[in-house]
C-alpha cells in the first residue's frame, strides 16, 4: 500500500493510486481480450450454431450383397432402328453383348426383329419360313438418353434411328400392339408370290395344262380363283397354290 510523506495512506486522502509499473505495460492475453469485448444478451447459443452440418457417409456395400441397379430417369419407349438390311439378327446380336458388356440393362431392356412364319411354295413344296416384317429395322425398348442413345447408335450394323431430323421418334402404343399382335398370331400365313391378272398353267388335277388368268386371291386359305379358258368361255375355278403355276 502506497504511504504519504506524513505516513498516511494515499488511498485515504482520495489520491489515485499509479498502477505498478510491470502492470502498465502488460497486453491482456487473446482469450481475456475476446471475453471483455463479449457482451451477454441472455440468448443460449448451440455450439455448432449457423455451421453446415457435414456430409452423411454413404453405407458401405455388405459383402455378399449384389446392387440394384438405379432405375433411370424417363420412361420405356419402343424405337425403331435402321440396320443394314439382311443382317437384322447379326445387329441385335450385337447390340445385345453391347448392353451386357456395358451394363445397361436399366436403360435397354429387349431388342426385337419382327417375323411372321410364312408358307412358302416353291418348286411344288411348301415351306415354313420366318419372314421379316420390316427388312432392315429392327425394334428396341429402352429409356432414351444420352448414354443409351450412344450404346444403339454405335452398335456395327446400325446406320440410325428413325425420328424426325436428327430426334428419335417413339411407336405409338398402337402401333407397338399391332406388330406384336402379328407376330404372336398362331396360324402361318401362306406368302402369294401371284397378282391379279396375272397368266399361269394348271399342273395339277383335272384341269391340268389349262391355261388361265388369276381372277381372285385367297392368301388365308392358300387358294386362287383362275378364270380357265373352257368351251369357248372363261369359267372360274378355285384351285390350290401348288395346282398351278407362273406362264414363263
Amino acid at each position: 500500500m502506497a504511504e504519504s510523506q506524513n505516513g498516511k495512506p494515499l488511498e485515504a486522502q482520495g489520491a489515485e493510486v499509479p498502477a505498478p509499473a510491470k502492470a502498465r505495460g502488460r497486453r491482456p492475453a487473446p482469450k481475456e481480450a475476446a471475453e471483455a469485448g463479449r457482451i451477454w444478451t441472455g440468448d443460449r447459443v448451440t455450439v455448432g450454431e449457423g455451421h453446415p452440418a457435414p456430409p452423411e457417409t454413404p453405407s458401405a456395400v455388405v459383402p455378399g450383397e449384389v446392387a440394384k441397379p438405379i432405375a433411370a430417369e424417363g420412361e420405356a419407349h419402343w424405337y425403331v432402328v435402321h440396320a443394314y438390311s439382311g443382317h437384322e439378327e447379326k445387329v441385335r446380336n450385337n447390340l445385345m453383348k453391347r448392353v451386357d458388356s456395358m451394363d445397361m440393362h436399366d436403360r435397354i431392356f429387349e431388342v426385337l426383329v419382327p417375323t411372321e412364319d410364312v408358307i412358302e411354295i416353291k418348286d411344288g413344296q411348301r415351306r415354313h419360313v420366318a419372314k421379316r416384317t420390316f427388312p432392315g429395322y429392327i425394334l428396341v425398348n429402352m429409356i432414351m438418353s444420352d448414354e443409351s442413345w450412344y450404346v444403339v447408335r454405335n452398335t456395327p450394323g446400325v446406320t440410325s434411328f428413325v425420328g424426325s431430323g436428327n430426334k428419335p421418334v417413339p411407336l405409338q402404343e398402337k402401333e407397338i400392339k399391332s406388330i406384336q399382335k402379328q407376330i404372336k398370331a398362331e396360324a402361318p400365313k401362306v406368302r402369294v408370290e401371284y397378282q391379279v391378272g396375272e397368266n399361269v398353267r394348271v399342273i395339277d388335277g383335272p384341269f391340268s395344262d389349262f391355261h388361265g388368268k388369276v381372277d381372285e386371291i385367297n392368301a388365308d386359305k392358300g387358294k386362287l380363283k383362275v378364270l380357265v379358258n373352257m368351251f369357248g368361255r372363261e369359267t372360274p375355278v378355285e384351285l390350290d397354290l401348288l395346282q398351278v403355276e407362273r406362264l414363263k
